[in-house]
């Protein structure tokens, strides 16, 4: 039972008056337009785009048929709907999804994710692995949790995603950029720090995505036997699927899967799902479980995604068909624009058609929409002032013959 306070005794005939409160919700809203307005001048202002609906190879945008360029379902799995149909056969009970409505850590530990997470270990090489809800969740989950640990310090490439700086940030953990894919700028920096860190973190993305360049997994590895204290954090999200023989990623193309302390990656892009996975020491599983809050106070994923996750990461060795198609259509489309004077560096399915001015790439995505073809603008400061370009995203279920009328729509405005 609650108490009501006694009531202060007042001289009798006085009022009291509260004094003038301060119209707190105008000065946000004033604020915060001043702030749009801002963004708006400097052309850095986003809007939500109109709803779609479709997501698959074609979007349909304000009753506008769209060739999907800006998607990451990189091996066309939207499209197939034969695989819907066998994982519908194999898990009739999950016709009707629900939600776990539990944390890991309550009632959420449900078996399919213990299975899939072993079936994760073994195809990545590693002792352990662990689920998280998302890429985000886990790159701001990790770093935290090892910042309760002595003499940590972190060394990220300058281009690793805006998830692995907030973990960073997060953590407060002593730590230094390093020039993009200029590991004798790292080592520079290794040595300056030689002796001060028991453990140095070297923070990178196997595939980066903005620019589609990959990180020279096997120098790092090299590295690894230089500094003892050097422990290699690892971002696969978009090679995962993608490369390597079976589809686990670009350590496993350069056979260094093992060798990769922090191997992680997401269910979101190429397999068609949701969720992230780390694959690590069973030590550091059991630690993550413990202070990786992100998980700890996270409602668990479903399990019929966990399933669905499960299903397409047993079907990656299958998929090499798919692979073989998505490095011949971003070849095509990637020599065509170079042929045409466009500057569009990188090695894989991301495809930067650096344009520079933040006005001039809107004014490019805009022509390209109305055009038929879903593109957008990558902006500063997402990316570098000057660098502003549109990211070609492609999938294994796009053609040549899907490309061709863009390719001769950017040649009519060259």
């Amino acid at each position: 039972m609650y108490l009501c306070p006694e009531k202060e005794d007042k001289p009798q005939g006085s009022h009291t008056h509260p004094p003038p409160q301060k119209n707190i919700m105008h000065d946000l809203d004033k604020q915060i337009n001043q702030r749009l307005e801002d963004l708006a001048k400097k052309e850095n202002l986003r809007h939500l785009s109109l709803p779609y609906s479709s997501l698959g190879k074609w979007i349909v945008v304000n009753e506008e048929k769209r060739l999907n360029l800006s998607g990451n379902d990189y091996l066309g799995l939207t499209e197939r709907d034969d695989l819907r149909e066998q994982f519908a056969a194999l898990h009739p009970n999950y016709s009707s999804p629900s939600g776990s409505t539990s944390s890991r850590l309550l009632l959420g530990n449900y078996e399919e994710a213990t299975l899939f997470e072993e079936e994760i270990a073994k195809a990545l090489e590693h002792p352990s692995a662990l689920l998280f809800n998302s890429g985000y969740h886990l790159n701001t989950g990790i770093l935290p949790a090892l910042a309760h640990l002595e003499g940590v310090k972190v060394y990220a490439d300058r281009m690793v995603h805006a998830s692995i700086i907030d973990g960073i940030r997060l953590s407060r953990l002593p730590f230094t950029r390093f020039r993009h894919n200029d590991l004798e700028h790292l080592t520079e920096l290794l040595k300056e720090d030689e002796g001060k860190y028991r453990i140095s973190i070297v923070a990178v993305e196997s595939l980066y995505s903005m620019d589609g360049d990959e990180a020279d997994l096997e120098a790092l590895v090299a590295l690894k036997k230089k500094y003892s204290s050097l422990i290699i954090y690892c971002d696969e999200a978009h090679a995962i699927g993608t490369h390597g023989a079976n589809g686990y990623g670009l350590a496993e193309e350069h056979g260094v899967l093992a060798d990769i302390d922090i191997l992680v990656g997401t269910f979101g892009k190429a397999l068609n799902s949701m969720g992230a996975y780390a694959a690590i020491s069973t030590s550091l599983r059991e630690y993550l479980i413990n202070m990786a809050r992100p998980l700890i106070f996270s409602t668990m994923l479903p399990p019929a995604v966990i399933a669905w996750s499960r299903y397409i990461f047993a079907l990656l060795p299958q998929l090499g068909e798919e692979r073989a198609q998505l490095r011949q259509v971003s070849q095509y489309l990637r020599s065509s624009l170079q042929e045409k004077g466009y500057s569009c560096p990188g090695v894989a399915q991301i495809l930067p058609l650096i344009i520079g001015e933040n006005g001039a790439c809107g004014l490019l995505a805009e022509r390209l929409q109305k055009g038929g073809f879903e593109v957008k603008p990558i902006r500063y400061p997402t990316v570098a002032l000057g660098t502003a370009r549109l990211r070609l995203s492609l999938t294994a279920a796009i053609t040549p013959a899907d490309l061709d009328p863009m390719l001769q729509m950017l040649e009519s405005l060259r």
